[in-house]
């Protein structure tokens, strides 16, 4: 019996890694399996050398880009900090807002590669190379976005925390479905708390938004265009009666 588990020793020494030393790495990594990382002192040989190539970061600062509203901004951030925090603290970019800082609100979503984020569950680091759209984007200068100015024809906003975050995943909405339905609308918006519960207004502005686009003003000027011309055509014929 002690001669079999001596050879079980010596070959977990020579796979690299021994069942306890596994399970130890495990309770002191929580969470290491779920991402497919294990932490480098685990994945040694009885030498010492490294069996896996991992590059780790942190957990000093390290420099990352982000690509935000059409500008890269060179960072040198800690990886655990958020994509909110490095808009919020690094950038200035303060529309997007913190406020549950646990995913729940919607008061910090950003749009990530065309998509509505919550920018306080993503890494800043994990964010590189993609493009990020905050609400700081939208107006041209004096000139609103049309989901915006919607949103203040409809007085779709009171204490105004919740505003950008449903502004963006209204345009990521839109820019998806051009005219949604109540119910695309309902899951889009769906992640979004407004705690003053202004949502009638918040539904009117998503309404009134679509119609506005450039894509549905396209559409409606041209199903528009041979209206007024038999209108005109009419008029002419009893004008000249």
């Amino acid at each position: 019996m002690a001669d079999k588990r001596k050879d079980k020793a010596e070959e977990t020494t020579k796979a690299g890694i021994s069942r306890r030393k596994f399970l130890k790495g495990v309770g002191v990594g929580g969470g290491m399996l779920g991402s497919g990382v294990l932490s480098g002192s685990l994945l040694q040989d009885g030498h010492g050398a490294q069996a896996a190539a991992t590059k780790v970061l942190g957990p000093g600062a390290v420099a990352i880009e982000l690509n935000v509203n059409g500008k890269r901004w060179p960072l040198t951030l800690e990886p655990r900090v958020t994509l909110l925090e490095a808009l919020r603290d690094h950038l200035e970019l303060t529309g997007a807002k913190k406020v549950c800082d646990r995913a729940s609100c919607g008061a910090c979503t950003v749009i990530l590669d065309g998509s509505p984020v919550y920018s306080c569950s993503v890494f800043a680091i994990e964010a590189q190379g993609k493009t990020i759209q905050t609400v700081e984007s939208l107006a041209d200068g004096d000139t609103l976005h049309p989901v915006q100015a919607a949103f203040v024809e409809n007085d779709a906003q009171q204490c105004g925390f919740c505003t950008p975050g449903f502004v963006m995943a209204t345009k990521a909405l839109l820019d998806k479905y051009p005219n949604p339905t109540a119910e695309q609308m309902r899951l889009a918006l769906g992640g979004n708390l407004c705690r003053c519960g202004t949502y009638v207004g918040i539904r009117q502005a998503v309404m009134q938004a679509a119609q506005n686009s450039p894509q549905n003003s396209h559409q409606n000027s041209k199903t528009r265009a041979p209206q007024a011309g038999r209108q005109s055509r009419a008029g002419g014929g009893h004008s000249n009666a």
